[in-house]
């Protein structure tokens, strides 16, 4: 009995002595936590998709509040989220929204292919065992890597190989973005209207586009002569759209001998 007693003085001494400590070091390495964080923390999401630029909403929501990050650079929330984050920062919402649009309509029927690809499934195995599956090297793959990807199911392959995106769905977070090899989703601020060219090929090579893929942009530039308001150039052979300028007049559309424009 006297050994249960002195087991039990022993083990409340030694949980007294413990809690104290463990009080004392608390309020000795105490870190203030600004509570501006757990607020936009709250205001976020909760995706953890890395659009942002940081790992994940924690993240994000710490460079917020430390002045490191734009309130508005939540890609995710759009601007319902921006102008939250944006009142708990006290400044004004600056978000535009986006969403991720093809530049390619190399597909199936269009781009020629090298030949039978047996590799890995994905679109960076195939660059990277068979510089490509198709003869133009800036095509799309078509293995769904965006697919992949995509936290919010906005991004599916359709039968003609190549991926669409679901605009009612996308969040313009950029995980897609990031994710093509081919750098062929770029983001598409949602507020801009006009032209937008469905083609990356660079090549100055006009046979060998044509032979390539029958949709391709083979460097003409009847859209620039076609355009009336100096909205449109060629950038390293591939049109380029002055948004500010276009006026939606669909002069160059008309123009193009492939298709590679069309009005958004």
């Amino acid at each position: 009995m006297i050994t249960v007693l002195y087991t039990l003085a022993v083990s409340a001494t030694l949980a007294l002595v413990l809690g104290f400590l463990l009080g004392f070091f608390k309020k000795v390495f105490f870190v203030e936590v600004d509570p501006k964080i757990m607020l936009i923390r709250d205001s976020l999401p909760g995706a953890n998709c890395g659009g942002c630029g940081y790992p994940g909403c924690d993240a994000f929501a710490e460079a917020v509040a430390a002045g490191e990050a734009n309130p508005s650079g939540c890609t995710a929330g759009g601007k319902d989220t921006a102008d939250k984050v944006c009142a708990i920062m006290g400044v004004s919402a600056d978000a535009l929204e986006t969403v991720a649009v093809l530049a390619c309509q190399g597909s199936k029927d269009h781009a020629v292919a090298k030949g039978n690809y047996t590799g890995v499934s994905t679109c960076r195995s195939a660059l990277i065992g068979t510089n490509g599956i198709k003869v133009c090297e800036w095509a799309c793959q078509g293995f769904g890597d965006c697919v992949t990807v995509c936290l919010f199911d906005a991004i599916h392959m359709g039968d003609d190989g190549l991926p669409h995106v679901d605009e009612t769905k996308c969040t313009g977070c950029g995980m897609c973005i990031i994710e093509c090899p081919q750098k062929l989703l770029v983001h598409f601020n949602k507020t801009d209207k006009g032209a937008f060219a469905r083609c990356n090929n660079r090549n100055k090579m006009i046979p060998q586009i044509l032979k390539s893929c029958s949709v391709g942009c083979f460097k003409c530039g009847k859209c620039v002569r076609a355009c009336k308001y100096d909205a449109i150039h060629l950038v390293d052979g591939i049109p380029v759209v002055d948004y500010e300028k276009c006026t939606s007049c669909n002069d160059c559309v008309e123009a193009c001998p492939t298709n590679v424009l069309y009005l958004r």
